[in-house]
């Protein structure tokens, strides 16, 4: 895997407050160890995402869950505030209003390299359906890497209105996929920063995530081997690196 080496600008684009933390976290704790620059955006703040009956409306939990996602992006290592869409967890649509501020977003940030789901995921093996929110976020991000977010003529107020220039996004990580073709390396720290941010998301986890976190990042760092990758740990996604 071509890795990056010089401080890259990274967007992470998930659905909900805990997504990155549990499909990718320890590549992203990486990352900022790294000292590469991490915007997070969110585009729900996981407002419908619970079973607990003490929780009476969508706006307290959305207060709880915007509060453990700040602190786990902290846990993390990224340094600068998460960005909510505040769209309603479990109703995401592939609308143009919704890619139209995916797009807005990229336009503010100007990544490098952009980190969200694969919208081809509907399913792992017998005991797992993948979120629809997941397959939406994905689809709207890379309508929004390609073509919106780099032709000023798409969505024309972002750049007559508000000022945005076109970009280009140079990488693309798909993650929960079932196409891996990439392994990011990472280290027992970085598992470290990944259990502890997930034990930042209290209204969602009761049980600690440190020995499943560890069985996948081993799992995956199984596969990476079968490629020639010489991993104890590891992260996989579907990677596209576009040449423009």
């Amino acid at each position: 895997m071509a890795e990056p080496q010089a401080a890259q600008r990274v967007l992470v684009v998930m659905a909900h407050p805990d997504d990155g933390e549990f499909m990718c976290g320890a590549a992203i704790a990486r990352l900022a160890r790294e000292g590469h620059h991490i915007d997070y955006c969110l585009l729900t703040n996981g407002d419908c995402g619970t079973r607990d009956p003490a929780i009476k409306t969508r706006a307290q939990l959305a207060q709880i869950r915007q509060g453990e996602a700040q602190e786990a992006a902290r846990r993390l290592g990224v340094t600068r505030d998460v960005i909510f869409l505040n769209y309603v967890d479990s109703m995401l649509q592939p609308t143009l209003d919704l890619r139209r501020d995916v797009t807005r977003v990229i336009r503010q940030t100007r990544p490098q390299i952009v980190i969200t789901q694969d919208p081809t995921t509907f399913y792992h093996g017998q005991s797992y359906i993948n979120h629809p929110d997941h397959r939406c976020v994905g689809e709207v991000t890379l309508g929004a890497i390609m073509p919106s977010a780099s032709m000023r003529l798409i969505f024309p107020e972002l750049y007559y209105d508000e000022g945005l220039e076109p970009h280009d996004v140079k990488e693309l990580y798909l993650t929960n996929t079932t196409h891996t073709d990439r392994w990011l390396e990472v280290t027992p720290a970085d598992l470290e920063c990944q259990v502890a941010a997930l034990k930042a998301h209290t209204s969602q986890i009761s049980r600690d995530p440190a020995e499943w976190v560890e069985a996948g990042a081993k799992e995956e760092a199984a596969e990476a081997r079968q490629h020639g990758h010489d991993f104890t740990y590891a992260n996989g996604f579907k990677y596209f690196r576009f040449g423009r």
